[in-house]
């Protein structure tokens, strides 16, 4: 995939003018970048990007020309990814579990930070990482509250065990810091202060000062409903920080994926077929960009616009909506609202669909032909 040459104003023009059979994904660089600046100048200490969510080169890119300094890798490909577009940028290696020659290529590579969450995890690293001037994060994992799913199911120690492994860190030579996720999706910003809450006891108990607290990412985007207001997620973090840890507070750091590129694109779909009109299918599911619906729920932020980019406007209409392969559950969830008078050739476009999209698709069954397309804006 790679950004079109054309820079369209918005979707409906794109519509209007090309049609397309296959499914296109618009871009607004403006938004990423908006959305970019909003970060690094409400957080409290350093924005870094999380790459799974949308690895594409032209939002390394933009998120660079925004002031973006800093990117969670996952992998040695985000690595290798992140190094040849920002050479310069800090990596936070924050996949708490790797094979030894994962180790080895990021050391290699030149990263300092890394995060764990279990004794066999952070012995490799004591192991091969050299301790000068390294990190070492602890994941530690609290009761999921206010997210959409819980990411404490698959990483992060309990709070004792992270003060074991926290002591461990500060006695093999690294610098010692703590890390956290409260959850995707995370429109609670108590969510957060319980988490930093439990920081400062775990580094209390663990007679260890904290270099560094990351507060993870799980920053909404905007699918539902008015626009999560980030800047009260922002000042909630900083209260807490202050309240808990004092004149010891740690550098803060937070690692945004969704709530930094979700909502820079829109994803333009195309209504294959109205079957009986009643069915919609659609030329993307969710073995393609859709993939997310079944695990979020779906947006509410869509539009319909038919072939010459005219919005339709009649009142909605619940329908079973469909994607194009042979299996059964490339369906989006429960009934979505459309125009009772969407008729076949319709395009029905998704706002903030930025996140786990384009990394996410498949080609499943011959489908998934994904385009990228650049607007200036993206309307809804």
């Amino acid at each position: 995939m790679g950004l079109s040459k054309t820079i369209w104003t918005n979707p409906a023009e794109l519509i209007a003018h090309r049609r397309p059979a296959q499914p296109v994904l618009v871009f607004a660089p403006s938004v990423l970048q908006a959305t970019a600046r909003r970060f690094i100048r409400g957080f409290p200490g350093l924005v870094t990007y999380a790459v799974k969510s949308n690895p594409e080169e032209a939002v390394i890119d933009n998120l660079v020309a925004a002031g973006v300094r800093g990117f969670d890798v996952a992998s040695p490909a985000e690595i290798d990814l992140v190094r040849r577009l920002a050479p310069g940028a800090a990596l936070h290696y924050n996949n708490p579990v790797r094979g030894r020659d994962e180790i080895a290529h990021a050391v290699a590579a030149g990263v300092k930070s890394w995060s764990v969450d279990a004794a066999s995890e952070l012995e490799k690293l004591i192991e091969m990482v050299p301790a000068e001037g390294c990190e070492i994060s602890v994941r530690f994992k609290l009761p999921v509250a206010g997210a959409a799913y819980d990411f404490g199911a698959k990483f992060g120690a309990e709070p004792a065990r992270a003060g074991e492994l926290l002591a461990r860190v500060a006695q093999a030579g690294f610098r010692a810091s703590l890390t956290f996720h409260p959850g995707t999706q995370c429109i609670d910003p108590m969510a957060w202060e319980a988490y930093i809450r439990t920081a400062a006891e775990i580094g209390r108990a663990a007679g260890v000062e904290i270099a560094r607290l990351n507060v993870g990412g799980g920053f909404p985007s905007h699918r539902t409903g008015p626009a999560p207001a980030l800047e009260e997620i922002f000042a909630r973090i900083e209260r807490a920080s202050e309240e808990a840890f004092g004149a010891a507070r740690p550098v803060l750091v937070c690692e945004p994926g969704r709530g930094l590129v979700a909502d820079a694109f829109s994803h333009v779909t195309r209504v294959k077929a109205l079957r009986d009109g009643a069915q919609v299918f659609l030329n993307d599911g969710v073995y393609g960009a859709l993939a997310e619906m079944p695990l979020m729920g779906n947006l509410e932020r869509i539009e319909v616009y038919s072939p010459e980019g005219l919005r339709r406007m009649a009142a909605p209409v619940g329908r079973v909506v469909f994607g194009p392969t042979c299996d059964s559950v490339d369906r989006l969830p429960g009934e979505v609202p459309l125009p009772g008078d969407l008729e076949e050739g319709d395009f029905i476009v998704f706002h903030g669909l930025g996140a786990y999209s384009t990394a996410t698709n498949t080609h499943f069954n011959g489908f998934g032909q994904l385009e990228i397309a650049t607007a200036m804006t993206l309307g809804r």
